[in-house]
């Protein structure tokens, strides 16, 4: 008999069950990755469709030429990935057992200059289509993030290829 694997998402699952309450999501979302606590991450909004992720305007954060380094931008675009996962995914949470980055791919447009602000989408088709099933399987799934410094211009796009397990409910 195999185990079933805990979900990652327990200690959001009761906010996501049900009508989600995605304010819930943003606020337990925001404590669960050290990492992006320690550094000051902040998750704005999460939602069906989106999310986003800040990152604050400090100086640790620039690179030698003064602008916003290349791996906090990642960081805000892989933050917000995550995120908006969480709340695409908000009915289903407690059956991911896995979520991880397969790959990514950055265009870097322009410099970035203070406050970061990541803005993600999920692939909604993959969405409905995994939220219409009750099945223990493994999918990918498509995400997108655009970057935006303090004067609202487009600095970066992601993308990222993502796997997933889940259990049937």
């Amino acid at each position: 008999m195999s185990q079933q694997a805990p979900s990652l998402f327990r200690p959001l699952a009761e906010h996501g069950a049900g009508t989600p309450d995605f304010e819930k999501l943003r606020e337990v979302t925001n404590a669960m990755v050290p990492f992006s606590v320690h550094v000051g991450v902040q998750i704005t909004e999460i939602g069906v469709e989106r999310a986003i992720a800040e990152i604050p305007v400090k100086d640790a954060m620039n690179n030698h030429m003064g602008s916003v380094h290349a791996g906090a931008l990642f960081l805000a675009a892989d933050i917000a990935n995550g995120s908006a996962f969480v709340g695409a995914m908000a009915p289903r949470l407690a059956s991911v057992t896995r979520f991880v980055v397969r790959e990514s791919r950055c265009t870097f447009l322009k410099p970035a200059f203070g406050r970061i602000r990541a803005i993600a989408t999920v692939d909604e088709r993959i969405v409905s289509d995994v939220l219409s099933r009750n099945s223990t399987e493994k999918f990918d799934i498509d995400t997108k993030a655009l970057c935006y410094d303090d004067n609202d211009v487009l600095v970066a796009k992601f993308s990222f290829d993502c796997v997933c397990n889940i259990t049937a409910d």
